[in-house]
């Protein structure tokens, strides 16, 4: 069950925010953040610590299709750079970000074809997948297990964070985040499909095809079943996070493109969870501000805008410092009586 967003903590912190020494709304999306997370976590002074990463990981039988500029085999490796090994300290952009910030990384392996020492493996990594272009991406047990093993992932960490960042890593994952996307927009893919890691105009038109050719084949009425047919297991295993820590009342920093297309099929399913989530960035992929404006309707613009396309929780962790620093505003700026500063005549 999704608790209900306090609106109470959030008119009390808008209210804090008036009495500082400042314009009123002087900082601007800061002070929305602020509001925000206040009614997340149904206090006045919200926090951002403690603070944790998750990233999901999987392969997928659709690169057959040439749909990526990476082979298959970048995913395992990856996910090994994401932890390090033989005493070197993880060395992908997420696990930089992390250290520098001192935010814990947990990195999952949802379906990557092979097991990296270290790294938790979930029953969905050996459970059956299909390629989405002609079959279903998954059948129901092994949606149902990445489910879990995305709400398991939430329920483990320890300390529960107050902020959590979800990322993803898996080679071809932007064409099954394309599909759902076009799917629940109900929109062309030509409108959503991207470059992802960078693929040629080649690359992008067969991305387009197996895209277009996917979503022929499928209802677009049920939400996760859109997600099961067409996503992938670190998509599933993100929303299922998501549904977990918005039910523990954790505030969800939305990363990019397949983070955010993960996300769209959750909260159409449970609209309760998106006054949990905070857009982090807008990435360069087309179909992510179409995303974020059918998540968010405009009410919130994200943090950021640096023309990323990495995935993997980077724009998120990128992001997380304008978290901390707008709730130390909150936090410590002097009110205009206790600096004994005149406030506005009137």
């Amino acid at each position: 069950m999704i608790p209900r967003f306090d609106t109470d903590a959030a008119a009390t912190a808008r209210a804090h925010q008036a009495m500082l020494t400042k314009p009123t709304g002087a900082l601007g999306r800061l002070e929305r953040l602020v509001e925000q997370l206040a009614g997340i976590q149904g206090v006045a002074q919200p926090s951002a610590r403690p603070a944790a990463c998750l990233i999901f990981a999987s392969d997928h039988p659709v690169t057959k299709h040439g749909v990526s500029a990476y082979p298959s085999e970048v995913t395992a490796a990856m996910v090994a750079n994401f932890v390090g090994a033989n005493g070197r300290d993880g060395g992908a952009a997420a696990s930089v970000l992390c250290r520098r910030q001192n935010v814990a990384l947990h990195v999952h392996d949802v379906g990557v074809q092979r097991a990296t020492e270290g790294v938790p493996r979930a029953t969905c990594a050996s459970m059956a997948v299909g390629d989405l272009r002609v079959e279903d991406a998954m059948p129901r047990e092994t949606f149902d297990a990445a489910w879990e093993a995305g709400r398991a992932a939430v329920r483990a960490l320890d300390p529960q964070p107050r902020v959590l960042v979800l990322g993803e890593m898996g080679i071809g994952n932007t064409t099954p985040a394309s599909a759902v996307c076009a799917a629940l927009l109900g929109v062309s893919a030509e409108r959503v499909v991207g470059r992802g890691t960078g693929v040629d105009d080649a690359g992008r038109a067969r991305k387009v095809a197996v895209v277009a050719d996917a979503i022929a084949r499928i209802d677009r009425d049920v939400p996760l079943e859109i997600l099961r047919r067409l996503g992938g297991r670190e998509l599933v295993a993100i929303a299922g996070a998501a549904h977990e820590a918005a039910s523990r009342r954790i505030a969800v920093l939305v990363d990019g493109f397949i983070v955010s297309a993960a996300l769209l099929a959750l909260v159409r399913h449970e609209p309760d969870v998106a006054p949990y989530l905070v857009p982090a960035h807008r990435s360069r992929e087309p179909g992510h501000r179409a995303v974020l404006e059918a998540l968010f309707e405009d009410a919130l613009e994200p943090l950021l805008d640096l023309d990323l396309a990495l995935g993997e929780g980077s724009g998120a962790l990128a992001a997380f410092p304008l978290v901390e620093l707008a709730l130390a505003t909150h936090a410590e700026m002097a009110t205009f009586e206790s600096a004994g500063v005149p406030d506005r005549e009137g």
